[in-house]
């Protein structure tokens, strides 16, 4: 069955009929409607991402072998002694060394936020023992802990064995996704 693209607009004329236009019983005097933007909503997360960029103040007080570990409020404090036994499989790692601070705590907010978008429960962060840090002591680690404890998707993070890299790494456990 073969139809000529001429006919189709007259075979549609033909079908529906006649047609006039519909004139609007809007009153013209009523201004039209605002559509709503979430103003607050955008001012506090634009403030988010202002917080985020600022630099981190150091968590002072760590030594280079010093352990390291939080939990956040309301969790049991097996958790911690679970994450820092490696109970969680660490499913995803990054690698701190050779960063500044400021590199180092964006790089770190970059890869947790990437973590939970991946569904991943546990982490490693590697920052190194801090051994050439100086008088200041080991400032990647500092940086990393003051991240994490910061962090509302972060519930624990703990120095990792010493087989996966002791005081030089932590395991990080993440919300999971709602």
């Amino acid at each position: 069955m073969s139809h000529d693209d001429d006919d189709d607009p007259r075979l549609f004329r033909d079908a529906v009929g006649q047609v006039r236009r519909l004139q609007s019983r809007r009153d013209p005097s009523r201004p039209r409607p605002v559509h709503a933007r979430p103003k607050m909503r955008e001012a506090d997360e634009r403030e988010v991402l202002r917080e985020l960029d600022r630099p981190l103040p150091l968590v002072e007080g760590l030594d280079t072998g010093e352990e390291i570990g939080w939990l956040s409020p309301g969790l049991q404090q097996r958790v911690l002694i679970r994450l820092r036994r490696g109970h969680w499989s660490v499913q995803d790692e990054i690698d701190l060394h050779q960063m500044n601070v400021e590199a180092a705590g964006r790089s770190i907010r970059i890869f947790i936020e990437d973590s939970l978008a991946g569904g991943k429960r546990c982490v490693k962060i590697i920052h190194g023992k801090g051994l050439r840090s100086g008088p200041a002591g080991p400032r990647l680690k500092s940086v990393t802990a003051r991240v994490l404890s910061r962090h509302p998707k972060v519930l624990a993070f703990a120095s990792a064995p010493p087989t996966d890299g002791g005081t030089g790494a932590v395991y990080v456990l993440l919300k999971q996704r709602a």
